[in-house]
């Protein structure tokens, strides 16, 4: 394997890596401190559409971890990005949340049931089936479809829900259109964030808790990838992949010396 060079930036996931069912990992704390005074640039990404930059900022400083608004990328402001590049100024008819919505009105979309350009599937709570028939219906007529992430589960204490990916597979079967995945695996998420910190992919290395998302998504990206074992990944399930992480460490707590 050839010798990467030093690590220069940082992106790292946050649910099973920083954190775990609300508390802090054991090293999240020194992991965060030591990036922020050594200067290097970093972001905490996330597939998860629903909270604003703000709202997790806010919920990680709650428990200890001081990650600025600026210092966070979510799969709701890469779909954003995506489609301010693609098509700025456009419409969209949007099933999600304030982080969604919020992400969209900030480059300058209108939200429209009326011919609108995309139909936009982020992450709810209350997925309701007169908004799925409602984004059936403007697919068919001709708005492209855009999800903001594949994972077709999410985490809650009652056991897994109902995520994007699955959703997303409901409308596709009803209207035979895939949509455009911008989150995690899809290196698209893994490179504005680099874009947005001015990083370079070789001198940046990628941590998660997912072999499916986090280190797939970093090593498509070309950056160096690092699996924590605090999360959704146990270490026998390592080999059931056809790629592998660079590393893999126990928790965030090994990376600290690295910062």
């Amino acid at each position: 394997m050839t010798e990467r060079r030093p690590i220069d930036s940082w992106l790292t996931d946050m649910d099973g890596v920083l954190m775990h069912e609300g508390v802090p990992v054991r090293g999240a704390t020194e992991f965060i401190n030591n990036l922020r005074e050594s200067g290097k640039p970093f972001l905490v990404l996330t597939n998860n559409s629903i909270y604003t930059a703000r709202d997790l900022s806010a919920r990680l400083i709650r428990i200890g971890l001081q990650v600025p608004v600026e210092n966070i990328w979510t799969s709701a402001l890469a779909t954003a990005k995506f489609l301010d590049t693609q098509h700025p100024g456009g419409t969209a008819y949007v099933i999600g949340e304030a982080g969604l919505t919020t992400a969209l009105h900030d480059v300058g979309y209108v939200l429209s049931e009326s011919e609108p350009d995309f139909v936009v599937l982020g992450e709810t709570r209350t997925y309701s089936f007169e908004a799925l028939t409602k984004a059936i219906r403007l697919i068919d007529a001709g708005a492209r479809f855009i999800a903001t992430n594949p994972d077709n589960t999410g985490p809650s204490p009652e056991g897994a829900l109902p995520a994007t990916g699955s959703v997303a597979a409901l409308i596709t079967k009803a209207t035979g259109k895939e949509p455009y995945f911008v989150g995690k695996p899809n290196p698209l998420m893994m490179r504005t964030a680099l874009n947005t910190i001015g990083a370079h992919s070789e001198t940046s290395a990628m941590v998660g808790d997912r072999m499916d998302t986090d280190v797939l998504a970093g090593l498509e990206a070309g950056m160096e990838t690092f699996l924590v074992l605090t999360g959704l990944t146990r270490k026998t399930d390592i080999d059931r992949y056809p790629f592998r992480p660079t590393h893999v460490v126990d928790s965030i707590a090994d990376l600290v010396e690295l910062t």
